[in-house]
């Protein structure tokens, strides 16, 4: 129970974080879960004892956090910038590891240089929340934007190995550079080979379970938050990095499959909210706990004699001071061999960049919970009879959470003022334009998502909800005067659906050839009028199809369709092949408003246009008041969901960056009036 209660009391304080970010939106989220976490260890006092198993600590919170990462990367950034990205992610981290070692060992002897080494490869990882929250307030430049994505990635697994190797020479007191050297290659090589092994035995099992016709979301986004579980403890049984072959896995996206299809989109519709919340949940969780920590390990730090308070200030700042000064000649040099390479000057602009991405590089999450897995006992001595205690493993931690309060000061204060947020002010017409233009992207969205989540059940429901919202992208381009010229092109694909279909229909002789160039021609007056008749390569290519098909089939069969007196099958067998195109046609398009490759508007009118053809064909009775009644039910719990889409994506938006407070207030209140008047409220 007291476990329990803990992981609530944690959990509600990442929940308060929530607010009170949206409330002071220049505060970065880690600082004011920090502040949270004091505030619940000054309320809790000694109540708030965190003692997890290290490799536990590292499953839970690491794993998934690094498969997330690793799953959502730029892989085209990363290859474009693999070379200051790999520099940042390796060199440096090798290089602030030894820096800060040496330089801990030498000002505080008491602490082993094996145990110094551990604390710097622990500040080698950079944190992604701070990163990210940078963007809001910041101007950062593309390039060094992408570079510190990847760095953060990257870097966590090569400071995480390090981290180990220095923990080892602690616990077993000998050191080897030549074998530690060895051991990381092979841990590092095999955690390779082994996320590769097992992110394909990942994407193989999955495309078995969905050839057997198992679209099952739960199933498959269950599947995916155990995959970086189970990377992670196969890796270790094998003695091999499991950070690296998580990341690995991450990168592979080993459940995410190629084809973009309806199922899919709700697939990854419900994948993305999992992980949204489950990443928000464990960084928010570590930040807190540093914050819990904090005052316990001041005050056994602070209260420890061999050391005086102003000596301990002075670490803290040296530590970080060290830090941040390696990592900017780092950096320095890299942007000194860009230009060079660039065969450009060296200017002030690359020095600023240089401070931007030093800076940039705050420490968080990863750091916290690799400190956090340093044992309380080094090792056992038989000669004392006794466990010895992990050498100055509260001063460690101690520097560690020091350091990391003042990166994040520096990230959240002084990067906005190397890189400010200087836009030029909009005018009232840029305004509004950019709030019509977010409000119809809100618009569309919910329409995307209501399109991936519809299914056989549901249908006639969700196609009335996505006409309403239809209804209202066309009310909002109406007022504001947006014309859109109508897609051609895409109804102009819709029937070359129809022809492909209905000439596949034709080779697997499942339509009679009457039925079949009837319908054939009839598309083909379509598209004449569409194209005014420039439709001329298809026209031809389609003539010439239909020509091979009478000459195999042999005009004698063409004639015995011929007679009057089939005029009642003929109808029935055209009814069938329209119900078969209309069917095939609207699968095309559910992919096409899922992929998002049309504008969304377009791709749903038509689709709800070929669905009502559809339900006409196929309606063989009128609907009974019962029925009515329940479809009525059902459009009722889509509104409401629909209504929470569009608040999901309202707060999507404001969190971009793209919308204001303001008018993120008038666009709820709207969606709340909505609310109330799904449920009679009114």
């Amino acid at each position: 129970m007291a476990a329990l209660t803990l992981g609530l009391l944690l959990l509600a304080a990442v929940l308060v974080s929530a607010v009170v970010d949206q409330l002071v939106p220049r505060i970065s989220l880690p600082l004011i879960q920090i502040a949270i976490g004091v505030a619940v260890a000054l309320v809790a006092g000694q109540a708030v004892n965190i003692d997890l198993d290290p490799e536990l600590f590292l499953v839970l919170f690491i794993a998934p956090l690094l498969f997330d990462e690793a799953k959502h990367a730029d892989k085209a950034s990363l290859w474009e910038y693999r070379v200051p990205i790999l520099s940042l992610a390796i060199g440096l981290v090798l290089v602030t590891t030894l820096a800060i070692g040496f330089a801990v060992n030498y000002f505080i002897p008491s602490i082993p240089l094996a145990a110094a080494f551990a604390l710097g490869a622990a500040l080698g990882p950079t944190d992604a929340v701070a990163v990210s929250s940078l963007s809001h307030t910041t101007n950062i430049p593309a390039r060094q934007k992408a570079i510190l994505k990847g760095e953060l990635l990257l870097n966590d697994a090569s400071g995480i190995v390090s981290f180990q190797f220095a923990l080892a020479a602690v616990i077993t007191g000998m050191f080897s550079l030549w074998g530690a050297s060895v051991e990381l290659v092979y841990s590092f090589v095999g955690g390779l080979v082994l996320g590769v092994a097992l992110g394909w035995l990942g994407s193989f099992i999955v495309r078995r379970v969905r050839d057997i016709g198992v679209e099952n979301t739960t199933f498959h986004v269950l599947f995916e938050v155990f995959v970086p579980f189970l990377v992670f403890l196969i890796a270790e049984a094998c003695h091999v990095s499991g950070i690296i072959a998580v990341v690995v896995a991450g990168l592979m996206n080993v459940v995410a499959p190629r084809a973009m299809t309806p199922a899919v989109s709700r697939m990854n519709i419900v994948s993305s909210s999992v992980w949204k919340v489950l990443a928000f949940a464990l960084n928010g969780v570590v930040f807190v706990l540093l914050g819990t920590q904090l005052p316990s390990a001041m005050h056994r730090t602070w209260d420890d004699a061999s050391i005086s308070n102003p000596w301990l200030l002075a670490y803290v700042l040296g530590i970080t001071f060290i830090l941040f000064f390696v990592r900017f000649l780092w950096v320095l040099g890299m942007e000194l061999v860009g230009a060079k390479s660039q065969k450009r000057p060296f200017c002030k602009r690359d020095v600023r960049n240089a401070l931007i991405t030093t800076f940039s590089g705050a420490k968080g999450t990863i750091t916290l919970s690799i400190m956090f897995t340093i044992p309380l006992y080094a090792y056992y001595s038989y000669e004392l009879g006794a466990a010895v205690p992990f050498p100055q493993r509260d001063l460690l931690i101690f520097l560690a959470c020091g350091t990391i309060l003042c990166s994040l000061l520096l990230a959240t204060f002084l990067v906005p003022l190397l890189a400010p947020n200087d836009a030029p002010q909009e005018s009232e017409d840029e305004q509004r334009q950019r709030d019509v233009s977010a409000y119809l992207d809100i618009l569309r969205g919910v329409v995307e998502e209501l399109t991936a989540r519809q299914n056989k059940d549901n249908e006639l429901e969700v196609r009335a909800v996505i006409a309403n919202y239809n209804a209202r992208i066309e009310h909002v381009k109406e007022v504001n005067d947006i014309e859109d010229e109508p897609n051609v092109k895409l109804r102009l694909q819709a029937l070359s659906w129809e022809e492909e279909r209905v000439n596949a229909l034709l080779g697997e002789d499942a339509v009679s050839p009457l039925v079949a160039y009837r319908y054939l021609g009839r598309l083909e007056r379509v598209c004449g009028l569409l194209t005014h008749g420039g439709r001329v390569s298809t026209r031809w290519h389609s003539f010439v199809s239909r020509l091979r098909l009478l000459f195999r089939r042999g005009v004698n069969a063409l004639v015995h369709e011929i007679p009057a007196a089939n005029l009642p099958k003929r109808a029935e067998e055209t009814r069938r092949l329209q119900v078969q195109v209309a069917r095939y046609v609207i699968e095309k398009l559910e992919e096409a408003v899922a992929s998002s490759t049309v504008p969304t508007e377009d791709a749903a009118g038509l689709l709800l246009e070929y669905q009502r053809t559809l339900s006409s064909l196929v309606a063989t009775e009128a609907p009974i008041v019962s029925t009515t009644l329940e479809v009525a039910s059902d459009i009722t719990a889509v509104r409401r969901l629909a209504c929470q889409l569009e608040l999901e994506k309202i707060q999507e938006l404001y969190e971009e960056g793209a919308i204001d407070r303001g008018y993120v207030r008038r666009l709820r209140d709207n969606v709340v009036l909505m609310q109330l008047d799904v449920d009679d409220r009114l």
